[in-house]
This record gives structure tokens, C-alpha cells and sequence, in this order.
């Protein structure tokens, strides 16, 4: 009998600690508990794409949609068994991945119960309002991208390519959804927060202040241009918030969220239930951008650890697209004989 009463206690206590509508999971200091394992993955990305007019999808538009999306497409037809009566595929650049490494996700995100076909919520039409200078700004990154291709020393190539930041803006500020490894682990304690990004392994260390004026006057010297920026925490009620500023110019430059050193990002992490935070940013750079925008998005409670990216560290990858490059410069074009 006494055995079945700690059973049942235990049980109760369990539960009690699952939060119940507007009763988030909170620490031993009484603030949300937003440690764990949380995944952003998803085809939703920061902007709407092209020809979809719709802000928020039915859950039978978001499906159809979903199944028609070029990335879902090919992990469907990665899966197929594959036909070796098609013998080898024609000459040409293979690519970078085959769909077995990918992992983006097969659905739109799903942000307080609506599907989303944008993280962008304000402005409404989905897209970045970008200023002349913003707009120059990204049509030299694409073409500095595509240039990337062929680079003439290892800064030609974007920093994730170096291994330096996370790839197309997992890393934050604000924390993007990838192509694969969208998953990231919060560690947390009453003076600080961590943050570690599964792709190429960042860690996002934010001290936690009392208010919104001491975490201000924290920030580190303008001089310090710091990978992922310079961030301070405070918490208002259930909400933590990190407000970062001083992104270094080249992650800046870089995208898909750019930013000037002068640029500021506020995030909010609010612990919406057991298995979700509902994440959210708001971005002002008035060089880049005609005022200030927001995004919204839900991080989900992952099932797996985080796993450690090595990224090309300890092989010859970097020197060898140095020599692939002048190689094939150095080859005779067919035009010139």
C-alpha cells in the first residue's frame, strides 16, 4: 500500500509540473524553464515565397502545398528505389547534397495554431522592408554567393563555408531554420543562458540581468565585433529576452538578416507549453531597412540529443577548393582551344 502512495505521489508531482493553459514549466527560481532540446525545422523560411499571397494556411492548403514544395519533392524521390537500368546520370556538377542528408522538415510551421507561410508577420506582406542601401545589399550578396563559386582566396567564401558561424542564419540573431540540423539545446541558470546551434556547433552565451537598463549598460565595447553579436538578457514576466547588438560586419553582410554593427535584434522566448517556446524578433537597422520588422515562429520539443558537428575541421577541404578552382582556371576553355 505505502509503495502505490509513492507511485501515485510521484505521478501527481509529475504532472503538476506540466504547465496547463497559460501556466508555463518554471525553475527552481521561478522563472520558465526553457532548457532542452527545441527544433525550428520547416519549410516556412523568413520571407513569403514568390506567388503565395496567403499569410496563414488551412491545414488542408498547408498540405497540399507542403507536397508540392520542391524540397519535399526531392526527399520523395531520394526514397524511391533507385532504376539501374537508367545507368549512370549525365556529366555536370552533382551538387553539394543528395536528399539522404538533408533534413528540413515536410510541413509549414505551425506558430500559435496557424500554419505560416512566412516567420515575417510584420510587415504583413511578408518580406523584408528593405531600404535602397538594404536592397544593394542583397543583390551583392547574391552575386557574391554566386561568386563563391569560383573563389580567389578562402574570404571569397561565406563564413559558413570557413566554419565559422552557422549557415543561413541558424545561428542567430534571429535563429533560422536550416536545410538540416534546425535544433538547438538552452541551458539555463538564474544569472545565464546558453544557447548551442547543432549546425557547425555554435554556443550563444547570455547573461541574464535583473532589468532591462542593467542588461543595456552591459553591453561590451563597441570595438568587439563579435560572431553572432554582442547579447544581453533580462526577463520580462514569463518572457526572456536578448537584445543583441554589434553583429560583426561581415555576418552582417553576409544574410539572410542583415545587419550593421549599429543594428539591434530583441528575441523573446516564451514557454508556451510542455513541448513548445513561442519565439519571436523584432529587427531595426535603419540603414537596411525602412523600419522596423518582425518574425515569429514556435520551437518544438525535439526527441533526439544534439549531436556535434565537426564541421571540416582536421581535413584538407578549404585548400582544396583553393586548388580545384585555380585548376580549372589554369585548363584551357573549350572556346580558346
Amino acid at each position: 500500500m505505502r509503495t502505490r502512495l509513492v507511485i501515485v505521489a510521484l505521478l501527481l508531482a509529475a504532472a503538476a509540473a506540466w504547465p496547463t493553459a497559460g501556466q508555463p514549466l518554471r525553475t527552481a527560481d521561478g522563472r520558465s524553464d526553457l532548457a532542452g532540446v527545441w527544433s525550428n525545422a520547416s519549410i516556412t523560411k523568413l520571407t513569403r515565397p514568390p506567388g503565395v499571397v496567403r499569410s496563414v494556411l488551412t491545414e488542408a492548403q498547408a498540405k497540399a502545398l507542403a507536397d508540392s514544395h520542391p524540397l519535399v519533392r526531392r526527399l520523395d524521390a531520394d526514397a524511391k528505389p533507385t532504376d539501374a537500368g537508367e545507368g549512370a546520370p549525365a556529366p555536370g556538377d552533382p551538387g553539394g547534397y543528395n536528399a539522404f542528408w538533408l533534413d528540413p522538415g515536410r510541413t509549414y510551421g505551425r506558430v500559435k495554431g496557424e500554419y505560416r507561410t512566412a516567420w515575417i508577420v510584420d510587415p504583413l506582406d511578408g518580406q523584408l522592408p528593405l531600404t535602397t542601401q538594404g536592397e544593394a545589399l542583397v543583390a551583392k550578396a547574391d552575386a557574391y554567393l554566386r561568386a563563391a563559386d569560383t573563389p580567389a582566396n578562402p574570404e571569397d567564401l561565406e563564413p559558413w563555408d570557413r566554419c565559422i558561424i552557422s549557415s543561413r542564419g541558424s545561428g542567430g540573431p534571429g535563429m533560422l531554420n536550416n536545410i538540416y540540423n534546425s535544433n538547438y539545446q538552452i541551458v539555463q541558470t538564474p544569472g545565464f543562458v546558453a544557447i548551442e546551434i547543432e549546425m557547425i556547433h555554435d554556443v550563444r552565451g547570455v547573461p541574464v540581468f535583473a532589468n532591462k537598463a542593467a542588461a543595456q549598460a552591459a553591453h561590451g565595447p563597441a570595438a568587439l565585433k563579435l560572431w553572432l553579436g554582442d547579447s544581453v538578457a533580462w526577463w520580462e514576466g514569463a518572457t526572456l529576452v536578448i537584445e543583441t547588438t554589434n553583429v560583426n560586419a561581415e555576418q552582417g553582410r553576409a544574410g539572410p538578416i542583415f545587419l550593421t554593427p549599429k543594428g539591434r535584434v530583441t528575441e523573446r522566448l516564451t514557454r508556451a507549453s510542455k513541448d513548445q517556446i513561442f519565439y519571436e524578433f523584432q529587427v531595426e537597422d535603419p540603414t537596411y531597412y525602412t523600419r522596423p520588422w518582425r518574425a515569429e515562429m514556435s520551437l518544438t520539443a525535439a526527441k533526439d540529443p544534439l549531436f556535434e558537428y565537426a564541421c571540416h575541421e582536421g581535413n584538407y577541404a578549404l585548400p582544396d577548393i583553393m586548388r580545384g578552382t585555380r585548376a580549372g582556371e589554369a585548363k584551357p576553355s573549350v572556346a580558346g582551344g
